[in-house]
């Protein structure tokens, strides 16, 4: 079985990313996710990338499940975040990128670029927060 996951948009792509808009989806080559809010889950989204913390990336590794590879992402945080959350400390986020097929690889994007998992995928990303992803059936 497979699933649709939207994850939280906690932020946006910063000015740091570097991507060419002249495909669709934009293809990234650098990215900056920009925090603007923050409600916790370690898989978080801005489209068309996807952020993970460390230790849910971790875990993914360990579990060797296919469809991504992991890269470096510069996380800032703009002021009204700052201001509203004056005391968090954001873990270390890592850049999810899904390069497998979708309903094939436990990571993939479908035609509409929305994320979908396997359900073997979709039970590691639950042993972390993800309360505020929309999960539906993919097939």
């Amino acid at each position: 079985m497979f699933y649709f996951v939207e994850p939280e948009v906690a932020g946006r792509l910063g000015d740091g990313t570097i991507v060419d808009t002249n495909s669709h989806p934009p293809v990234v080559s650098s990215l900056e996710y920009r925090f603007e809010g923050w409600l916790g889950d370690n898989l978080l989204e801005s489209f068309p990338c996807f952020i993970i913390t460390e230790s849910l990336a971790k875990a993914l590794l360990e579990s060797k499940l296919t469809g991504t590879t992991f890269a470096p992402v510069s996380v800032t945080k703009s002021e009204e975040f700052v201001e509203l959350h004056p005391h968090v400390s954001l873990p270390k986020f890592l850049w999810l990128k899904v390069e497998g097929g979708a309903g094939i690889d436990d990571f993939g994007l479908s035609v509409d670029h929305r994320l979908v998992v396997s359900q073997a995928a979709l039970d590691v990303l639950r042993t972390a927060q993800l309360d505020n992803a929309d999960v539906e059936k993919y097939r």
